[in-house]
């Protein structure tokens, strides 16, 4: 990364990977995308970054750039995952100064965490998971590839949360349980038993 990090999605995900990458001391070199509107380009500019130009650019850049995939939804993460892997790019990870991540966690590349996020012990974490701002993870636990963790969500330890799963701003997932691949945890559920495959539940107790 001797060139800087660049950020891939210049959205409001992507934006706040810029103030993380920031806290942590980390030269961005700039942003890039492939539909961005013209309201988030004058954003990023008024912030100070260049505008790079579509996600291609980075295949003309490796090995020398590091990136991160600023997107908040884990299916559409999966997908630039998928066409910068072709390319031979391997994505950083970022982690504010204000996480706290426990020294026996494993981390898959692409992993990112907001400040406030806390991930216990001997939790494993997989490619391109993002912890946003002060959420938890309890101990035992297994998040897969591309799980999103929204704000103040709680899991609680020996889980199993899936591929692609999107987990609500202050949801929770009791002890023990699973939750399948490409669910949806709405915001402000609780999980009180497991969550099947590529469904949505909500509500206390989550159904």
């Amino acid at each position: 990364m001797k060139n800087g990090l660049v950020i891939v999605g210049c959205g409001g995900h992507g934006r706040e990977l810029l103030m993380i990458a920031r806290a942590a001391g980390l030269p961005v070199r700039g942003f890039v995308d492939d539909s961005p509107s013209q309201r988030n380009l004058d954003r990023i500019a008024a912030l100070g970054v260049p505008f790079l130009g579509p996600s291609a650019r980075l295949s003309d850049e490796r090995p020398s750039i590091g990136y991160v995939i600023g997107i908040g939804d884990p299916r559409i993460r999966a997908r630039i995952d998928d066409d910068l892997r072709l390319h031979g790019l391997a994505a950083a990870t970022l982690v504010h100064p204000a996480a706290t991540i426990g020294p026996d966690v494993v981390t898959g590349e692409g992993f990112v965490a907001f400040a406030g996020a806390r991930v216990t012990t001997n939790v494993t974490i997989g490619r391109h998971v993002h912890l946003n701002q002060n959420c938890t993870v309890g101990h035992d636990t297994v998040l897969s590839d591309f799980v999103q963790v929204n704000p103040l969500a709680a899991i609680s330890g020996d889980c199993h949360i899936g591929p692609g799963v999107l987990i609500g701003t202050t949801a929770c997932v009791l002890q023990g349980l699973r939750v399948g691949a490409d669910a949806t945890v709405g915001a402000g559920a609780c999980v009180t038993r497991d969550v099947e495959a590529k469904t949505t539940v909500k509500g206390v107790p989550a159904r």
